[in-house]
């Protein structure tokens, strides 16, 4: 099942939950969730630079916060996944969300290496990121969502914080959001990014991602 995030009370339908200088996509081990190269232990600290169609942001990822989820984050970041990902979720004041790759055939792979939840340990205020998930337990694969606004109440639905924008939150709230939730993830995962790209032609993008 992909990222779907149901939460109570209505306030999310759902939280579905390379350039130069980044890193150059990994095929066979994003294709291999299970590899050695996804099983990397991430360090305790360490910054994330995303290159985007909006500008540049930086993400520092801490891995006494949340060490599961900073050591997918990591992995993925390394093996190049996030690169040219469309941003196809932004609710202002809520999230911008991504992590479903252009590639219909990598998501497949990807759909099912679910893992184990983390306790959550930090708050989802404004600026932090934390793995989507569905309304199981351990179900976090691939998606991500950076907090538009102090989200409190997701504290208590195990979206436990791994990290936070440390530059350029300005650049986060420029993310396009005409097209608010309309993109489908069903979608997404038979057509990938042709299928945005077609019907979202403006919606922002990662150009690429890198650890500094």
């Amino acid at each position: 099942m992909l990222r779907l995030v149901v939460l109570s009370c209505a306030l999310l339908a759902a939280l579905g939950c390379g350039s130069d200088g980044g890193v150059e996509l990994n095929e066979e081990a994003l294709m291999e969730p299970t590899s050695d190269e996804m099983k990397t232990e991430a360090p305790e600290q360490y910054a994330v630079t995303f290159e985007t169609t909006a500008g540049n942001f930086v993400l520092t990822v801490y891995r006494d916060w949340a060490p599961r989820g900073a050591d997918r984050f990591y992995n993925l970041v390394t093996n190049g996944f996030y690169n040219e990902q469309r941003f196809f979720r932004v609710v202002p004041g809520f999230v911008v969300q991504w992590g479903m790759s252009g590639d219909p055939e990598i998501t497949k792979e990807w759909a099912n290496a679910q893992f184990l939840d983390d306790p959550v340990k930090e708050s989802n205020t404004r600026g932090r990121i934390s793995f989507a998930a569905t309304n199981r337990p351990n179900s976090r694969t691939t998606q991500v969502f950076i907090n538009l606004g102090d989200n409190t109440n997701l504290d208590g639905m195990r979206f436990a914080p791994f990290g936070e924008v440390t530059e350029g939150m300005d650049v986060v709230d420029k993310i396009n959001a005409e097209y608010g939730q309309q993109a489908s993830q069903g979608y997404i995962a038979e057509q990938g990014n042709a299928y945005l790209q077609e019907a979202f032609p403006n919606m922002d993008y990662i150009k690429s991602v890198r650890v500094d």
